[in-house]
């Protein structure tokens, strides 16, 4: 099944960039450490999904480009036409020339409205290139204006339109430090939005890639390039092809349905928060041995505290006993709690590999079935110059700090009614503001309840 992407305003335009070039680089690799058989099958697997073969024999994109200005776009489309390997349609990009100046509203209620006939129309017709429609992959960011407000009033649309569909949105969490002085504005509305339209909300936060470029790449001058090389990288550790558990012998059909179902079991809980190990600079990846269990122990303790990365996980932190009745107040030392874990293994001795630590019952939630709440998918194929890797996509308590601290902030300017009058202005009254935080708290509260 074939998924068509979304690229939204322009962080949205550059991830949506790095990850064709991830993909790509990935399946052109000699690199698999697999039988020819499987790097064959696997390579057919991910074309299907992410690429349609173009007459002049380079694979096409699946993807619409959207923004409001023209520079990114032009940027994008030439830089994937120069790489030989893969490109966009031609005719797959929408885009205007005067931006949405970092106003949600203004990408919500005029953008999106004005221009929607024509975009759906561009979503429509990449629609109608696949042989089956696995659903769509949205991304874009909070902070600004184009990929957050007609971000949220896209998926939207995309929701009336295929009502039927998978549609998982990747959101970029906005620097902590702030880019924008609205953004926790524009954070608020869009996840809201979201929320009622989307299945999941896949999220990254710059600040934890952004650590991650820091300290496990060893880049010195971190770009915007070098996050969303990161970024293009996680997601491709998860969207390749793999065998999911039920699958037999073939790769998964259905990449959206298979990551989005277990995840999600109940409409409350939408938040996926991922985490990718090893990442290393290539420089160290020589001197560099991994085992399954080494890989899988630091996996298990980055869920259960919360960590970023592989680098300064606690330690300490340990699930509680099974059978203490602790109330969720004072849980041992933050322990994160979770619905839903999915971990992806790929490369060598793959099936040796014991996941029998992620099924721990006092890992989750109590009104779901442990068996119900892990799953795991494999293949022997390796990823992107790594001979073993592990990722793993968490519905848990990993987006409820970043996310209690924007709502905060949020709320503190909204008190005081600051820069309202930009939003008012459009049509965004106060009452729509006091509806998102209204969901936003009722999500904060089931997530702190866990």
């Amino acid at each position: 099944m074939s998924i068509v992407t979304v690229q939204l305003g322009q962080c949205g335009n550059q991830i949506g960039h790095e990850v064709f070039s991830a993909l790509c680089s990935d399946i052109r690799g000699t690199h698999g450490l697999c039988s020819k058989k499987e790097n064959e099958s696997y390579q057919d697997s991910c074309k299907e999904r992410f690429f349609c073969e173009e007459e002049s024999g380079v694979p096409a994109a699946r993807a619409v480009l959207v923004d409001m200005e023209p520079k990114v776009i032009s940027q994008t489309l030439s830089m994937a036409a120069r790489s030989g390997h893969w490109k966009y349609s031609s005719h797959s990009h929408f885009c205007q020339k005067q931006g949405s100046g970092n106003n949600w509203a203004n990408g919500y209620s005029v953008h999106g409205p004005k221009h929607k006939e024509a975009i759906m129309d561009l979503v429509q017709k990449e629609a109608e290139k696949c042989d089956r429609l696995g659903g769509f992959f949205t991304i874009m960011s909070m902070a600004g204006g184009t990929g957050s407000g007609l971000g949220a009033f896209v998926t939207q649309c995309l929701r009336d339109a295929f009502p039927t569909s998978f549609i998982l949105n990747h959101v970029i969490w906005p620097y902590g430090t702030g880019e924008v002085i609205v953004q926790n504005y524009n954070s608020i509305l869009t996840l809201s939005h979201l929320y009622h339209s989307s299945d999941a909300l896949l999220v990254h936060e710059n600040d934890v890639i952004h650590k991650i470029c820091a300290q496990l790449m060893n880049i010195k001058q971190i770009s915007f390039r070098d996050v969303n090389q990161v970024i293009a990288h996680q997601l491709g550790s998860v969207f390749q092809p793999t065998h999911t558990a039920g699958g037999g012998s073939g790769y998964s059909r259905n990449p959206l349905g298979d990551l989005l179902e277990p995840l999600v079991p109940h409409p409350e809980f939408r938040m996926l928060g991922l985490r990718n190990i090893p990442q290393m600079a290539e420089s160290s990846l020589a001197y560099s041995t991994f085992s399954w269990p080494g890989l899988i122990k630091h996996l298990r303790q980055i869920l259960i505290a919360n960590a970023h990365m592989e680098e300064g996980i606690d330690w300490r932190v340990q699930p509680p006993h099974p059978g203490s009745s602790i109330p969720s107040t004072n849980k041992p030392l933050h322990f994160n709690t979770s619905i839903a874990n999915l971990v992806i293994l790929r490369g060598k001795d793959v099936h040796s590999a014991d996941l029998g630590s992620f099924q721990d019952p006092s890992l989750y939630t109590s009104w779901l079935n442990p068996q119900d709440a892990f799953n795991a998918w494999k293949t022997p194929r390796a990823f992107n110059k790594y001979e073993k890797s592990a990722s793993l996509v968490s519905n848990s308590q990993f987006l409820l700090k970043p996310l209690d601290s924007i709502v905060g902030k949020a709320w503190n300017m909204f008190a005081s009614k600051a820069y309202l009058h930009q939003y008012t202005k459009f049509g965004i009254q106060e009452e729509d503001f006091l509806d998102c935080f209204t969901t936003l708290e009722q999500v904060i509260s089931s997530y702190t309840n866990l």
